[in-house]
């Protein structure tokens, strides 16, 4: 069957929370942390309430799990057992971070999130992207973001990002090929959901790409202000 990049919620989702999930995406080395640091400042000095959470991991469980399918020396990790731990550990951040800050009206900024499932696993390890999306929306109830800034730098920058900040966790070390299908993975995601997706050009400065990246989020927040 063929994957469905254009996914929506797998029953009736969940009741609309008053605060803003925003989502970021993007190979290693594409500058993640140091966008949702930057936003995470210009947000509140407009006087926003912001979480800042990443995955896999954001609660003390998810923590946990994150070493275990990230630290080298854990044994052999099947596929499938790797999809599992990253949806377990998703379920419990949506349950226990996410959607508590939802309701309480706060901007939630997470590094990574399904869509890093659908690649990695989806795609780089050929479980398929709609069955491994399928089982994030279960675990995490329907909690889809309002908002994935995906940070697109081309995949031998990033490469090369990632390799000069040092040791390279499990999934870090593996080959371009299984990099390139994440990289073309992102764009058709991004490309099959323009309606939740903004795309930025990562390549440039620090400044520049904040500065990109505030205005589409400024963008939205005034649509559902």
């Amino acid at each position: 069957m063929t994957d469905s990049l254009n996914y929506k919620a797998s029953s009736e989702p969940t009741p609309a929370c008053p605060g803003t999930f925003i989502a970021f995406e993007g190979g290693d080395g594409a500058g993640k942390s140091t966008q949702v640091a930057r936003l995470r400042a210009a947000l509140e000095s407009a006087g926003l309430s912001v979480v800042v959470t990443r995955e896999p991991g954001g609660t003390e469980i998810g923590e946990k799990l994150r070493s275990l399918v990230l630290d080298h020396g854990q044994g052999t990790i099947d596929a499938r057992t790797e999809a599992l731990i990253f949806a377990a550990s998703r379920a419990a951040h949506a349950a226990q971070l996410i959607r508590p800050a939802l309701e309480e009206g706060k901007v939630v900024l997470c590094d990574r999130y399904i869509d890093s499932s659908a690649a990695y696993q989806g795609a780089g390890r050929g479980l398929g992207i709609e069955s491994v999306t399928d089982l994030s929306l279960w675990a995490t109830e329907n909690l889809l973001p309002d908002l994935t800034v995906l940070l697109d730098v081309p995949l031998g920058a990033g490469r090369s990002r990632a390799e000069a900040r040092g040791a390279a966790d499990r999934m870090e070390s593996e080959s371009d090929d299984f990099y390139a299908s994440l990289h073309a993975t992102f764009g058709r995601l991004a490309a099959a959901n323009p309606q939740r997706y903004a795309v930025i050009d990562g390549t440039g400065s620090i400044d520049d790409v904040h500065a990109a990246v505030l205005a589409a989020v400024t963008a939205h927040l005034k649509e559902v202000a």
